[in-house]
């Protein structure tokens, strides 16, 4: 696991966990806030994914020629 993929999920906890908040004081603002800060890290978790994915090809090549 990257350090994309570690970032993005706890945004997406933190966001999960304001939106929560957000519901509970009927506070729209952090609600909103919230699902902002999901959005952000489901995306970044996204490119660390991708990240690992190419990192992983790379070896799987290397390996492969190394043969």
């Amino acid at each position: 696991m990257n350090e994309d993929q570690v970032k993005g999920r706890m945004e997406q906890a933190k966001g999960s966990v304001k939106e929560a908040a957000g519901k509970v004081v009927g506070n729209k603002n952090l609600e909103a806030e919230g699902k902002v800060d999901k959005a952000v890290g489901k995306v970044q978790a996204g490119v660390g994914d991708a990240k690992e994915r190419v990192k992983d090809a790379i070896k799987r090549a290397d390996d492969r020629l190394s043969e």
